[in-house]
């Protein structure tokens, strides 16, 4: 009498063990890429001291110069007013515990649901099986109740608001007739360079579009 055929767990487990790899490689390319891009766009931020100069405020004439000012202010000081932007959000997530966690859990379900699971690896919840196009769609649909139906989406606007308040207050009152605007072109192409400049962020995208 023949003994049964043995299941090849090894391989099984070999199979495992090189996809959790490949998704840990993955998680830290994409951290390492996202640590460079904000330290590399950091270093064109202008001085704080041009930032709060008080010689150099004073009202505006007219609307038309305040517009002015905003833009001229903002070409030169892009880098620091997003600072200043997502400085004003991480404290009013911070404020707002719930909403942190809700974000931080959104993210991770997006990252490790679908960014980072290979294509070949089905997502099994409880048994059933579900395709690439139903993970994007429910991961999708999760994403718009999480950020219009509860108080996460309003928390995210009414931050965004106050920072864009302070950005174009300043820049109507800080007089930019003692800058230099000769090199704004090349500050501040750094700031998201490691979404359009990256030719593995654009294999992933490709990837990404491809399941659907």
């Amino acid at each position: 009498m023949s003994s049964p055929a043995q299941i090849p767990l090894s391989n099984q487990e070999s199979s495992g063990g090189a996809t959790q790899a490949s998704v840990v490689a993955a998680v830290r390319s994409f951290v390492a890429r996202l640590y460079g891009a904000i330290g590399n766009s950091l270093s064109h931020r202008r001085p704080w001291t041009e930032l709060i100069d008080r010689s150099a405020f004073s009202r505006p004439g007219s609307l038309s110069e305040a517009t002015t000012r905003i833009r001229k202010n903002y070409s030169y000081f892009r880098v620091n007013y997003t600072t200043l932007l997502a400085l004003v959000l991480a404290v009013s997530l911070i404020s707002h515990p719930f909403s942190l966690l809700t974000l931080l859990s959104l993210l991770a379900a997006w990252l490790f649901l679908y960014t980072f699971r290979p294509s070949d690896q089905p997502l099994v919840v409880m048994g059933r099986t579900f395709s690439d196009r139903e993970t994007l769609g429910i991961l999708m649909l999760v994403t718009v109740v999480v950020v219009f139906l509860t108080s996460v989406g309003s928390l995210l606007i009414s931050a965004t608001m106050v920072g864009v308040a302070i950005v174009c207050v300043h820049g109507a009152f800080r007089d930019p007739e003692d800058l230099f605007m000769d090199d704004q072109e090349g500050a501040g192409a750094g700031l998201f360079s490691f979404i359009g400049g990256s030719a593995s962020a654009a294999a992933a995208g490709s990837s990404m579009m491809s399941r659907v």
